[in-house]
């Protein structure tokens, strides 16, 4: 009588069987939130990416809303390779003065880069020259003092620009074919070439439209 009411253990068997089933589940439930830190680790990747992107934009169409032309100096120019700007800019007293601002692709410790700088106010043509020239000679070759004061914008594989310039859409011309008192084009469209691995790839375009234009309606 005292056998029958004995409590009844588990067998062997079936203490190694529990020991699977929760084997298993522990590696199936590991391996759920291991697939789940990897999806946040990406979206944060991604999210971190996005703001670099907006930030260089929102950057580029501030410095090509405040170029104009400084005397008779261009206020843009693109020789395939850099992008040179001259901007309306303050010598700290508040009187106006210029600033060139280069934008480029340049490589870095860390891969491809794509590249701001922009120089101290100017305020003669001969600072401005030199400053224009600066710019040319660092994305040609990189210089010390432009490269101290250059900030690297985001990882990039490629650009291209393209110019608006009477209702279409044509291949940048530099400032020494068309001359220097040529006018900012009407619209600029920039495609960047965006690497793997970045958060972001593929392709963004980004159109700016000059403020001052205005679509010529027919009569």
């Amino acid at each position: 009588m005292r056998d029958s009411q004995r409590a009844r253990g588990f067998t062997l068997v079936e203490l190694l069987v529990a020991l699977a089933v929760m084997a298993l589940l522990a590696l199936v439930s590991w391996r759920g939130l291991e697939a789940m830190a990897r999806a946040q680790s990406g979206h944060r990747e991604r999210d971190d990416a996005v703001l670099v992107l907006q930030t260089a934009m929102a950057q580029w169409t501030a410095d090509l809303d405040a170029a104009t032309a400084f005397g008779t100096l261009p206020a843009m120019d693109w020789d395939g390779r850099v992008l040179r700007l001259t901007r309306r800019s303050s010598d700290g007293t508040g009187l106006p003065a210029a600033a060139v601002v280069a934008w480029t692709l340049r490589p870095t410790a860390q891969g491809l880069r794509w590249m701001r700088w922009q120089s101290p106010p100017l305020g003669t043509q001969d600072q401005w020259q030199q400053a224009w020239q600066l710019a040319a000679n660092w994305a040609q070759d990189g210089t010390r003092e432009v490269d101290a004061a250059a900030v690297a914008v985001l990882p990039l594989a490629g650009w291209t620009l393209a110019y608006f310039r009477n209702n279409t859409w044509t291949q940048p011309v530099g400032a020494a074919a068309l001359g220097l008192n040529t006018p900012l084009p009407d619209g600029v469209r920039l495609v960047l070439d965006l690497p793997p691995g970045a958060g972001l790839i593929g392709q963004v375009s980004r159109d700016w439209v000059r403020p001052t234009f205005s679509v010529q309606r027919g009569s």
